[in-house]
C-alpha cells in the first residue's frame, strides 16, 4: 500500500520556521496502531490525518508517543495540503474532531482557525512544575495545560527547564511559559515532554488559553503572538465570544509516499 503524505511549516510565510506536520489523507481509517507507527517513524511535534466525511472531513492527530485531542499547527497544515495541493476551493473546510467541529478559512494567504476557547484559571501549581521550569512567574493558570505568567519576553526566552523532572509531572498536558511581547501583545513558549515533545516550536492550541487571557489583561480582542522558541512563529489572534480565532501562513516543503 502506498500512502500520500506532505509536510508543511506552518506559523510561518517561509520554509524551517513556525512547526513542521505531516499530513496523510486518506480514504478510510487504517488501525490506530498504524497511524501511530507512522507518527512515531515521521518523529515530528504532529503527524495529522484527515478522512472525507459527507461535506466535511474527520481529522486526527498523533504525536510521536500519542494521539491529541486538539493541534492547531497541524490543522493549518491540513488546510493548507487542501488548498494548495489537492485542488479544495471552497472558502471554509469543515473538520470534524475529538474537538468538535473546527473550521478553517482562507483569507490574503492566512488560514483562520476558529477553535473552542479555553480560559485559564488560577491554579496553585505543584512544586515540581515550578521547579522544572525555572524563573520566577508572576501568576500561575491552568486549563488543558499548566500556564505560567513571566514578567518579560526575556524571561520567557533564557527558560531552560528540566525535560526529566517536566515530565514526571502528570497533573497537566503540558506547560506553557508566556509574558508581555517586547515587539508585539504577547510571546509563549510550549513544553510536553509527557507528550513526546520536549518543547514545541508553535502551538496553536495553546492560544486556545493564551487568548483569552491575553484580551482580558490587555484590554483588546485582536492581539498578535510570537511563540519564540528556536524555530519562531507568529500568530494572529482574536478573541470571538466562546471562540477564538487563531491565524498564520504556511509553507510548503516536501510530497512523497509511504509504502507500507
Amino acid at each position: 500500500m502506498k500512502l500520500p503524505i506532505y509536510q508543511v511549516d506552518a506559523f510561518t510565510s517561509k520554509l524551517f520556521g513556525g512547526n513542521p506536520a505531516a499530513i496523510v489523507p486518506l480514504d478510510e481509517w487504517l488501525p490506530d496502531e498504524v497511524l501511530q507507527n507512522i507518527a512515531a517513524e515521521n518523529n515530528l511535534a504532529e503527524t495529522a490525518y484527515f478522512v472525507p466525511q459527507g461535506d466535511a472531513y474527520h481529522l486526527r492527530w498523533f504525536t510521536p508517543a500519542v494521539e491529541v485531542d486538539l493541534c492547531g499547527h497541524a490543522t493549518v497544515a491540513s488546510a493548507a495540503v487542501l488548498y494548495e495541493c489537492l485542488g479544495y476551493s471552497a472558502p471554509r473546510i469543515d473538520f470534524d474532531s475529538k474537538s468538535g467541529r473546527l473550521s478553517v478559512t482562507l483569507n490574503g494567504g492566512v488560514y483562520w482557525l476558529d477553535f473552542p476557547s479555553r480560559p485559564p484559571a488560577p491554579t496553585e501549581m505543584p512544586a515540581g512544575i515550578l521547579e522544572a521550569m525555572g524563573g520566577s512567574p508572576a501568576e500561575t493558570l491552568s486549563a488543558r495545560d499548566a500556564v505560567l505568567v513571566y514578567g518579560s519576553q526575556q524571561e520567557v526566552a533564557t527558560l531552560r527547564p528540566d525535560f526529566a523532572q517536566l515530565a514526571r509531572s502528570k497533573e497537566f498536558f503540558a506547560v506553557i511559559a508566556t509574558a508581555k511581547g517586547d515587539d508585539c501583545d504577547f510571546v509563549s513558549r510550549f513544553f510536553a515532554p509527557l507528550q513526546g515533545i520536549p518543547e514545541d516550536p508553535v502551538t496553536g492550541s495553546a492560544h486556545c488559553e493564551l487568548i483569552p487571557y491575553w484580551t482580558e489583561k490587555l484590554g483588546k480582542t485582536k492581539l498578535q503572538a510570537r511563540q519564540i522558541s528556536a524555530r519562531g512563529g507568529e500568530l494572529f489572534c482574536e478573541m470571538a465570544g466562546d471562540r477564538v480565532r487563531i491565524g498564520g501562513h504556511a509553507a510548503l516543503y516536501l510530497k512523497g509516499e509511504i509504502y507500507l
